[in-house]
């Protein structure tokens, strides 16, 4: 896969770890379903780039947006998408709030949205930030409404 064009204009922040993303069933909440591997988050929530790799290292899919196009490209092709909820739906089965994860891996509540502390986070866009192991690099977000959908992240490389 080559790099998109958003790629060069992209220089204000970058984020590198593992994540994880699991769905829990809604007929059945024993079953989840999800999967994980590398990430590297570029950008900001205007223009940014998202890589998700295998454990071993293989790129497995490079969403790219900027003000005028949100792109996803993997090893079967590209695909253009009206907005990030709708490329994460498509990714994942369920909405992840993409921007708002460039405050959320820094230890914060994004500036886009409303947020409401807690003793160890915040609640923000209706999942709960858990920063309570923040220092050690992990970050837990749990959408509250059903079907439940938890992300966990461990950041390696601010």
């Amino acid at each position: 896969m080559k790099p998109h064009a958003v790629a060069p204009q992209i220089a204000e922040q970058r984020i590198s770890g593992k994540l994880s993303v699991q769905v829990q069933d809604a007929l059945d909440p024993e079953q989840r379903k999800g999967g994980g591997g590398s990430f590297d988050l570029l950008g900001n929530a205007r223009a940014g780039q998202f890589e998700l790799s295998t454990p071993l290292g293989g790129l497995v899919a490079r969403a790219s947006w900027n003000d005028s196009e949100v792109l996803l490209v993997t090893p079967q092709g590209s695909r253009a998408f009206p907005d990030l909820d709708s490329l994460s739906r498509e990714m994942l089965g369920e909405t992840i709030p993409v921007a708002a994860l460039f405050g959320w891996l820094q230890g914060r509540a994004w500036d886009g949205a409303p947020s409401t502390p807690l003793k160890d986070g915040f609640d923000q866009l209706g999942w709960r930030i858990d920063l309570s192991r923040f220092g050690d690099g992990i970050l837990n977000a749990t959408r509250s409404y059903a079907p439940v959908v938890t992300l966990r992240a461990r950041i390696e490389a601010p």
